[in-house]
């Protein structure tokens, strides 16, 4: 009980309690059962890339890069819808793009050494591009939408499985897989092993590059899965469909446990704090605060993450020296 009274997840859900407790004083309205569950229909896609981006800063890497992806996967949907591909293979088409997105960036960082940051970085660009020129072939140059989809596509946007949005289920679904993946098995320890230290793990007979490119190419699936809810969310595919879910995604996943220095990290802390990160937009908003200043206070919430994140090692650290001192100097004491 002390142990799972000290876990960071248990810290999230008091937070996200608080969180919901002050902004329903603030709008009573805002605890409306209903309005909670299908207000995560706006939020929701910004952990379906914050989870398997975890895995990525667990071993030891990190994707900027899916913000771009989601709109590539949109777009090479929407382009392939208005040529009359069919709609499953249009939808494999959008799959196939985000997984050959995470390809390349593996690709890239393990043959050039650089680092991953900077490699994500360029390549957010490259396929921000590369989505802008693919939907000037439909017509729709810039950052119009492509839309006239099959209503069976559209209809999955406002869709309900088990009474919850199906984003939501979606969701949850996601995690539920990436949970079992991570934690319950011989993969889920090689991610854990290769980000606290690829010698070891090399050591240890762990094909590194091949754990590292599988969790990009699962951020590149999950980043085009989230590009196609959104486009049957909004009813059109466009290049700028994830600009907003970088820094929500980014602070979630840091927020959940992952750190930034790799090795250690939760999906059920990510998933936690989507919703922490989700409803504190909603709320604030709720609350009259403009996006652009819930936005700054995102920015401020995953900086705050990080020095809690580093200070609460630090503590664990200086209070297991301290009982290891402890510890000694009564078995000196004892001998004499």
């Amino acid at each position: 009980m002390k142990k799972l009274f000290f876990r960071w997840e248990t810290a999230l859900l008091a937070m996200l309690a608080i969180e919901l407790a002050i902004f329903g004083i603030l709008n009573p309205r805002f605890l409306n059962f209903g309005n909670l569950i299908y207000g995560t229909s706006d939020f929701v896609q910004i952990g379906v890339v914050a989870l398997p981006l975890t895995l990525v800063i667990i071993a030891g890497g990190i994707d900027v890069s899916f913000a771009s992806t989601i709109g590539l996967a949109a777009i090479v949907f929407g382009v392939a819808t208005f040529y009359a591909v069919p709609l499953p293979l249009s939808m494999g088409l959008a799959l196939v793009t985000g997984g050959l997105c995470g390809v390349f960036n593996a690709a890239v960082i393990h043959l050039s050494k650089i680092q991953p940051l900077v490699v994500t970085l360029g390549s957010l660009y490259l396929f921000q591009g590369t989505a802008t020129v693919a939907s000037g072939l439909v017509g729709a140059g810039g950052y119009e939408g492509i839309g006239n989809f099959p209503e069976a596509f559209n209809a999955f946007g406002y869709a309900q499985i088990l009474g919850l949005p199906a984003t939501l289920a979606l969701f949850l679904i996601l995690a539920v897989v990436l949970v079992g993946l991570l934690h319950f098995t011989r993969f889920g320890r090689a991610v854990f092993l290769v980000g606290q230290s690829e010698s070891a793990a090399r050591f240890a007979g762990i094909p590194i590059g091949k754990v590292q490119t599988i969790t990009y190419v699962v951020t590149g699936l999950c980043a085009a899965i989230a590009g196609l809810a959104m486009s049957a969310y909004f009813g059109s595919a466009r290049v700028d469909l994830g600009a907003a879910t970088l820094l929500p995604a980014v602070t979630a996943a840091v927020l959940g446990g992952a750190s930034i220095y790799g090795g250690q990290g939760s999906i059920l802390g990510t998933l936690i704090a989507t919703f922490v990160i989700g409803y504190l937009q909603q709320g604030l908003q709720a609350s009259g605060v403009s996006s652009q200043i819930s936005s700054a206070l995102s920015g401020g919430l995953l900086v705050i993450a990080v020095a809690l994140r580093h200070g609460s090692a630090l503590l664990a650290d200086f209070i297991a020296v301290s009982r290891l001192r402890k510890s000694q100097t009564v078995v000196t004491s004892g001998g004499e």
